[in-house]
């Protein structure tokens, strides 16, 4: 299962990464970083949608996307463009970033930043805090039941919101019993890469009024955001149409596309 790998090898990294940064200094780095910024409030539903937009070099599914030598003048442009939180790709081995990329962001934009990776362990998230991430991705489908609850307190702890994907009803629900405020649908199954437009439409009925709905993956253009704002899209996450063309006039158009 591609999930399965990812989040495996997103491990054995952070692992590495330990014998190097070891749990207690990274905890205590976390600590000392400044409150974060409160992503609940900045992604919270409005009249018209509200867009995460994202870092990102690669993809499994599609290869190498863009080069984005500069992850900090990206996020700018997307502050410039309209977006409300970026997101920042740090799994290192099919998608080329780093928590480097994730420093230089959270430097750099005023609006909340997501570190989105396969996040599995406490280390993760404290290396998440450490950079300066306000909000961290949990994905169900790759978490034990257990674990997800574990990670969801850990984050909360240390003053960042967890953004829980799911990709099913079965998944949806163990997103609600989170009390998830912040709840994504992923178009692209992980664990085989298939997209299904579709499935946000099928699942926000059953998302509660006091959750932020997130649509995630197949948006390309204009009409696809419309089409998420129409199903109930408080907010789409977009990171392939923004790093393939020019960020600040393709964002301006999707903002208004979902108005």
């Amino acid at each position: 299962m591609v999930l399965a790998d990812l989040t495996a090898g997103a491990v054995e990294d952070a692992a590495r990464r330990a014998e190097q940064r070891p749990l207690a200094v990274v905890e205590r780095d976390a600590l000392q970083r400044p409150a974060a910024r409160d992503a609940v409030a900045a992604l919270a539903p409005a009249d018209r949608v509200k867009i995460i937009a994202e870092v990102k070099r690669a993809s499994p599914s599609r290869g190498r996307l863009a080069e984005i030598p500069d992850p900090a003048l990206q996020a700018g442009l997307y502050q410039q463009g309209g977006a409300s939180a970026i997101s920042v790709l740090t799994e290192e081995r099919r998608f080329g970033g780093s928590l480097a990329d994730l420093e230089a962001v959270t430097a750099a934009v005023s609006v909340p930043v997501l570190r989105k990776d396969f996040i599995a362990t406490p280390y993760q998230v404290l290396e998440a805090r450490a950079s300066g991430a306000d909000l961290v991705l949990l994905i169900v489908a790759g978490l034990e039941p257990q674990v997800l609850t574990e990670l969801h307190a850990l984050i909360l702890e240390l003053g960042m919101t967890p953004l829980v994907e799911t990709h099913s009803a079965e998944e949806l629900e163990r997103a609600i019993d989170l009390g998830a405020s912040l709840i994504g649908v992923n178009a692209r199954d992980l664990r085989t890469l298939e997209l299904d437009r579709d499935l946000f439409g099928r699942l926000v009925e059953r998302i509660p009024p006091t959750a932020t709905k997130i649509a995630e993956s197949a948006v390309l253009t204009p009409e696809d955001v419309a089409h998420y704002r129409g199903a109930g899209a408080d907010v789409v996450l977009i990171g392939e149409a923004l790093v393939t063309g020019d960020p600040v006039s393709t964002l301006r158009t999707f903002l208004e596309a979902g108005s």
